[in-house]
C-alpha cells in the first residue's frame, strides 16, 4: 500500500504528521482525557469527517493575514488527514468583514479569523486580546495568554457570546500610518480624519482627530478619494501591497496603537464543545503553529518592504515627535483605566494584562532591550 507523501517526497501518515507537530499519537491521545475518540487497532483515531466554514475579516488571499487564514485551514486538513476540512471565505463572501463575529456566534459560520478589537462594540475588553495603545509586544502577549492567565479570561469573555477563542497569528509591531501631510505638532492632528480602529482610535479622537473604522478592503479608496486624510493598516509589507505609497507621502512610526497585534481564531462554542478532544487538539496545534509562523513571516517581509518603500519608492519615513508620543502615552493610560472601569470582567482583564506587562517590562530591560542597546554600540 502506497503512503501519501508531502511536498518534500517524504511519507506522511497520521502518526508522522502528529510527530511533526511535536505530538506523538500516543501522547496526544493520552492527553485528551475523557471524551476522546476510541483508538482503532493500529493506534490511529477513527475519522469522522467534518466540513467547516471559516469567515475572515480580510480581503481574499491578502498577504500575511489572509494567506495565514488559508494556511491554518490547510494545516488542519493535513494534521487530520482530511478528517477536518475548512473552507475559507474572504470578507464579504459569506459575511461582511465586521460581521464575522456575529456569523460565528449565531452559527451561520463555524469559525472566524480576525482581530478582536473589531468586536469592541460587544465589550471593550476584547481590545486587550488584539492590541491596546502602549500595550504588549508579540512576545509579551504570547506569554500573557499562554502562561499568565490571559487565555482563561479570554475564554470567559468570549463564552458570553458563544465563542471559543485562541491566537492564530501576530503581525508584530505595526506602523504609525500614512499621512498626506507632515505631523510635526499636536496641532497638526486637529480635525484629521484617520482610519484607525479600537482603543487607538479613541486616543486619536482625544488628540483632536476624527477616527474612522473601515475594513482593509475599503481603506485605499477612502484615502485616495480624500474621504480620510490618513490611515493606519498594518506595516510595510501589507501597506505596500495596498499601494498606500502611491497616494500618501509620509509614513510614520512607531505604531503605538498596535505594538504586537494578535490575529485570532474564534470558533462557535457549541461546535467546539461537540468536537472530540483529538479534534480540539488538532485545531489548537494548527493555530499555535500559525501564530508562530505568521509572526516570523511579518518580521522578514516587513524588513524587505520597508527597504523598498524608502530606497526605491521615495517614501518619507518620519518618527512621531517626543512631545506627541508623551501626550499619546498620557491619554492612552487614561483610556485604559476608563475602559477597565466599565464592568467587573473588563477590570479583571485589565488588571491581569497590566500586571503581566509590568513584570515582563522589568525583565525585558535586562534581557532583549539591554542586548539590543549593546548591539547598537558597534553601529556608526
Amino acid at each position: 500500500m502506497l503512503k501519501k507523501k508531502n511536498k518534500q517526497g517524504h511519507p506522511v501518515g497520521r502518526r508522522t504528521i502528529l510527530k511533526a507537530a511535536g505530538l506523538s499519537a500516543a501522547a496526544l491521545l493520552a492527553g485528551c482525557g475523557q471524551g476522546s475518540e476510541p483508538a482503532s487497532g493500529d493506534g490511529t483515531v477513527p475519522k469522522k469527517q467534518r466540513n467547516l466554514k471559516m469567515v475572515t475579516t480580510w480581503p481574499k488571499n491578502f498577504p500575511g493575514i489572509g494567506t495565514g487564514a488559508e494556511r491554518f485551514a490547510r494545516r488542519v486538513g493535513e494534521l487530520s488527514e482530511r478528517a477536518i476540512n475548512i473552507h475559507v471565505y474572504a470578507a464579504g463572501e459569506l459575511a461582511p468583514a465586521l460581521s464575522a463575529f456575529d456569523a460565528v456566534s449565531g452559527g451561520k459560520a463555524d469559525m472566524y479569523h480576525g482581530a478582536e478589537y473589531y468586536w469592541q462594540g460587544r465589550s471593550r475588553a476584547f481590545n486587550f486580546f488584539a492590541a491596546v495603545p502602549f500595550g504588549m509586544t508579540a512576545t509579551e502577549i504570547n506569554a500573557w495568554i499562554h502562561h499568565d492567565g490571559g487565555q482563561q479570561l479570554w475564554d470567559e469573555l468570549s463564552a458570553g457570546f458563544n465563542i471559543k477563542p485562541m491566537m492564530c497569528g501576530n503581525s508584530g509591531c505595526q506602523a504609525g500610518g500614512w499621512f498626506r501631510k507632515e505631523i510635526n505638532t499636536l496641532e497638526d492632528l486637529q480635525g484629521l480624519r484617520i482610519r484607525i480602529p479600537g482603543l487607538g482610535g479613541e486616543v486619536f479622537r482625544r488628540l483632536g482627530a476624527t477616527p474612522v473604522t473601515k475594513p482593509g478592503g475599503e481603506i485605499f479608496l477612502a484615502l485616495s478619494q480624500g474621504n480620510i486624510d490618513a490611515a493606519e493598516w498594518i506595516g510595510p509589507w501589507n501597506d505596500m501591497a495596498f499601494g498606500f505609497h502611491t497616494i500618501a507621502d509620509y509614513y510614520y512610526f512607531p505604531g503605538i496603537h498596535e505594538p504586537g497585534t494578535v490575529l485570532s481564531l474564534g470558533l462557535n462554542l457549541d461546535l467546539w464543545n461537540e468536537l472530540s478532544a483529538w479534534e480540539q487538539t488538532v485545531i489548537r496545534t494548527a493555530a499555535e503553529s500559525e501564530n508562530s509562523y505568521m509572526w516570523a513571516e511579518f518580521n522578514a517581509m516587513n524588513a524587505r518592504a520597508l527597504d523598498l518603500l524608502v530606497n526605491q519608492h521615495g517614501v518619507k519615513l518620519r518618527r512621531f515627535s517626543d512631545d506627541i508620543l508623551r501626550e499619546m502615552l498620557k491619554i492612552s493610560r487614561q483610556v485604559l483605566k476608563e475602559t477597565a472601569a466599565e464592568d467587573d470582567l473588563t477590570g479583571r482583564v485589565y488588571n491581569s494584562f497590566k500586571a503581566s506587562l509590568e513584570r515582563q517590562s522589568f525583565y525585558g530591560e535586562v534581557s532583549e532591550r539591554a542586548f539590543r542597546r549593546a548591539r547598537m554600540l558597534g553601529e556608526k
